[in-house]
């Protein structure tokens, strides 16, 4: 491979070790390396979900961050702690702030709470090489938020990512350039990058292709008609190649649609669930309208209780773009009724809107007063802003059907 033809940056991808255990380590004033500390979504519930580990607690006893509640161990030295999701986005907010001092924010490309691409070019004359920089910036995460953090250095995001996933978790700061490919990653097996599941693994298995070093040895061609653009993308991510823009706004996304959906926490009846679809629609409502965008296509997903299995999703399209919470929930109540089963209860709902348009765009209609119908949903979304999100709702979201007022304790769906 001629890598002479490929651009070279110095781009650090930095992961919180534990991060949700870390911070609530931290607030009870423990190592987060040493104690044995597990975030549970809900403790009332035993069969809630471990969100997070301390490193501690997975060595000794093999959790993981897809464990239960009741699976953890009976140990008097363990700290089982709930969820608070917003101490841990304002610890990460403050930790992309501490980054500022190094690079501007076009520089920063965020990729999950936890997670960040940092590119560092131009930067040695000032802090130094860009495994010094890394230090530098692993000392001051310690330092300030008491957090431990490892990082992957490469020659783009790819690189700087994978090489962070198989090699500085466990050294702490890890680089890898293009040079190092076959010597770093080839030896991995496929289903340790992007991209590669369980489904796409067993595809490349079935063709002899067990290591990225076989799939960087596997014909192009032959890649690309099996598997389109994916084979391809997986083909150059072997050899180490990645294009992804490494200075930008990686902020800004167009919106194509706004959706909202939630995972009941008991089985719904079809006499109740019309409550749960109203909720939906007007918080999808209240963003389109935040937005100033409105939709012509709607969509209801509904998913059964497990022991009946199964569900439908189905969408219309109405043919002047809204934003009115009535509107939506006249439509996805068709949709229910048309297509629900009659019999099964129900644990999952969602609702989306798409196909949209600016709201300058909606048409007046001769037969229903539009304007008045907006104008009480920019006005319960003003009141909602001001005094908040409960402030005012409908009656129905008080019943205990409602999910409005439960959801709006939690960030992320688990409490704040």
């Amino acid at each position: 491979m001629d890598y002479s033809l490929y651009p070279r940056n110095d781009v650090l991808c930095i992961d919180m070790r534990s991060f949700y255990a870390s911070v609530e380590a931290v607030k009870l004033h423990l190592d987060p390396m040493k104690a044995l500390l597990a975030v549970v979504g809900d403790p009332s519930r035993s069969g809630s979900i471990v969100l997070a580990a301390s490193p501690a607690l997975k060595k000794k006893y093999g959790i993981s961050n897809v464990s239960r509640f009741f699976e953890l161990p009976k140990d008097q030295n363990l700290h089982i702690v709930p969820a608070h999701m917003a101490d841990y986005l304002k610890v990460s907010t403050e930790i992309i702030k501490l980054l500022y001092q190094y690079v501007p924010k076009e520089a920063i490309h965020p990729y999950s709470v936890d997670e960040v691409w940092v590119t560092v070019n131009g930067l040695k004359r000032r802090f130094g090489s860009r495994l010094e920089i890394a230090e530098r910036i692993k000392s001051d995460i310690l330092e300030c938020f008491g957090i431990t953090c490892s990082i992957g250095i490469g020659d783009n995001k790819f690189l700087a990512k994978v090489v962070m996933d198989l090699h500085a978790k466990k050294q702490g700061i890890a680089e890898c350039t293009y040079e190092d490919v076959p010597q770093k990653l080839w030896p991995f097996p496929v289903e340790t990058i992007w991209g590669v599941g369980s489904r796409m693994k067993k595809n490349l298995q079935r063709m002899g292709i067990i290591t990225l070093g076989q799939l960087a040895c596997f014909d192009l061609q032959r890649l690309r008609k099996r598997f389109g653009v994916m084979g391809e993308q997986l083909y150059w991510h072997a050899w180490g190649i990645d294009l992804s823009p490494v200075i930008g706004n990686f902020i800004k996304t167009e919106q194509k649609g706004f959706g909202h959906g939630i995972s009941l926490l008991r089985d719904y009846s079809k006499e109740e669930v019309h409550v749960c679809i109203l909720d939906l629609c007007e918080e999808v409502c209240r963003r389109a309208r935040t937005a100033h965008m409105a939709g012509k296509t709607i969509q209801l997903g509904i998913s059964y209780s497990k022991e009946t299995g199964g569900g439908f999703s189905r969408s219309a399209s109405v043919s002047i773009p809204t934003n009115v919470t009535m509107d939506m929930y006249h439509v996805c109540m068709d949709l229910f009724f048309r297509f629900y089963d009659g019999i099964s209860s129900i644990r999952r709902v969602y609702v989306t809107l798409t196909h949209l348009y600016g709201k300058q765009a909606t048409q007046l209609s001769l037969f229903e007063d539009r304007a008045k119908k907006d104008d009480i949903g920019y006005t319960m979304d003003a009141i909602r802003a001001k005094y908040g999100a409960t402030s005012l709702l409908r009656a129905s979201s008080y019943t205990d059907a409602g999910i409005t007022i439960e959801r709006s304790k939690k960030i992320g769906g688990h409490y704040a």
